[in-house]
């Protein structure tokens, strides 16, 4: 799956025991893809040392405020996260 700018998204809400670049504040909060950028080896899998890490597009995802904070935060906050595929679901 991939996609595309303006694309609404959904991230991963899980909470594995290893290392995950989704920050927790961020997990399972919808947001719009802002930018597509280039195909790189998944950093998680890295950090395992997996040296046949996959590779995955990487994307920026904004996020408003009041998505993450559920309303509490000022009004046109925006929070932007560079998220991997595997992260993200059609939101």
């Amino acid at each position: 799956m991939s996609f595309a700018v303006g694309d609404r998204v959904r991230t991963s809400g899980r909470d594995p025991a290893h290392h995950y670049r989704v920050p927790r504040y961020l997990r399972a909060k919808t947001g719009r893809i802002e930018a597509v950028h280039a195909a790189f080896p998944l950093a998680d899998a890295r950090a395992a040392g997996d040296p046949a890490a996959p590779i995955e597009t990487l994307y920026t995802v904004a996020f408003e405020g009041v998505e993450v904070w559920a309303g509490a935060a000022e009004p046109n906050t925006v929070y932007h996260a560079e998220l991997w595929e595997s992260y993200l679901t059609r939101g």
